[in-house]
């Protein structure tokens, strides 16, 4: 996939920082747009189409991990990269949890982010999930519609999943009782099996089996090496 015409999106609090990323990048044959905070940066989101985005994480008014849940409310697939001065294992896993690809701290050599780009850009586009009309399952005591991202318990009231959660839950309810190779999943869903999808995938399930918990004889197994199982007893 060639950079040209590829748009990406740069918000990016410190404007110094901001436009030389911009330069580099724009010399680099992508069509940047700079925002400086993060309520600026989803007006510009609104009202066009990015290929990508990068996200400052630490900046007024809104951060970047608030940005991308709102990003991610419209756009369930559009490539997040976060920056950050920090290098915590808690702002990592944030990151992850809320959708992004990728994660850089700063400082950090641009041509690593470039290649970050293109390796992000150039990943075939699987399909999100298995081409199936089907979208409402009922498995155990809970009932899930995938279009309306509703997960049902009982009659009570549903809970609403993230994008990515309900991706999840949909392939594993379609492999139910069978292995859902851990590799399927993630090229399914993040286009990607690297180590940091895989743990964003972890974090995901974890939060799966929590929802599920209220119903002692639905579970998801951990397949060691292999995948997960979500089983009916």
């Amino acid at each position: 996939m060639k950079s040209e015409n590829k748009k990406i999106l740069i918000v990016e609090d410190d404007p110094n920082f901001g436009n030389i990323l911009k330069e580099y990048l724009s010399l680099n044959d992508y069509v940047i747009t700079l925002a400086k905070n993060g309520i600026e940066g989803f007006e510009k989101f609104k009202k066009d189409e990015f290929d990508l985005c990068i996200l400052d994480v630490m900046m007024p008014y809104k951060d970047g991990f608030t940005l991308a849940k709102e990003i991610r409310e419209i756009n369930e697939s559009v490539p997040i990269i976060f920056l950050t001065a920090k290098n915590l294992k808690e702002d990592v896993l944030k990151g992850f949890k809320v959708g992004a690809d990728d994660y850089l701290s700063k400082p950090f050599d641009s041509e690593v982010l470039l290649a970050k780009i293109k390796a992000i850009l150039n990943r075939s586009i699987a399909p999100s999930l298995p081409s199936s009309d089907v979208f409402e399952f009922s498995f155990g005591q809970f009932s899930l519609n995938s279009k309306l991202r509703h997960l049902v318990f009982k009659d009570e009231n549903p809970i609403k999943l993230s994008p990515k959660e309900n991706q999840l839950l949909r392939l594993l309810v379609l492999h139910i009782n069978d292995l859902l190779p851990r590799d399927v999943a993630l090229n399914k869903i993040w286009r990607d099996d690297n180590y940091f999808t895989s743990r964003s995938m972890d974090v995901y399930i974890a939060k799966l089996r929590k929802y599920l918990s209220a119903d002692e004889n639905v579970q998801i197994l951990n397949i060691h090496g292999e995948g997960f199982r979500l089983v009916i007893s």
